[in-house]
């Protein structure tokens, strides 16, 4: 039976190995731990935040594109239709889809609710690679530069880059939170997350 509450376990189960990345899931997840206590934010987006990169844990690759071979993993698993539907659809993964030719298999996924995807792209877009605090702007650079020019993330990102700064910003804007944060939203718990 699917909890919640077990998200973060399931992701160092299949996770932890990864190294950065790891490093990266763990501070997307411990910031929507935090922000369930600070600010209302749903079980369900946190679950999703532990769980949006899992579809590169190398035993559940099917299809190479993460953000689907992770929502069908956990979709057999039996986790929430909104967990899903995050994972599947997370920061811009539309886009991605339609370089790769994966329109018609990422839309077996419903679309999650969008004030909840903005949410989880904000989650997603402050935390880099190796799980340090960054901006939106400074992520999507830093994605765009590790990748070759014709390859599909990179054409993918490109073309995505205003509407995941604008999810962004939404998300922001929303919850309450400053044009900087997470900056100095972590004073004092500073221990639980890497840096």
């Amino acid at each position: 039976m699917w909890q919640t509450e077990q998200a973060s376990e399931l992701a160092a189960e299949h996770l932890s190995d990864l190294g950065p990345r790891w490093s990266h899931i763990q501070t997307v997840g411990r910031l929507a731990d935090r922000m369930v206590m600070d600010h209302g934010l749903s079980t369900e987006i946190a679950a999703a935040a532990w769980l949006h990169d899992i579809g590169y844990a190398p035993a559940l690759v099917a299809t190479g594109f993460h953000p689907m071979d992770g929502a069908a993993f956990l979709a057999d698993e039996g986790a929430p239709d909104q967990v899903v539907s995050l994972v599947a659809h997370h920061t811009g993964a539309r886009f991605e889809a339609e370089e790769r030719g994966l329109q018609a298999d990422l839309a077996r996924f419903p679309l999650p609710n969008a004030d909840d995807l903005d949410t989880l792209t904000l989650l997603d877009l402050v935390t880099s690679p190796t799980g340090e605090l960054t901006t939106p702007e400074e992520r999507i650079e830093e994605i765009l530069s590790r990748y070759p020019e014709a390859h599909p993330v990179t054409r993918a990102v490109t073309r995505s880059q205003p509407e995941l700064l604008a999810s962004a910003a939404r998300a922001r804007a929303r919850l309450g939170l400053s044009d900087v944060w997470p900056t100095g939203f972590l004073e004092g718990v500073g221990e639980t997350l890497p840096h």
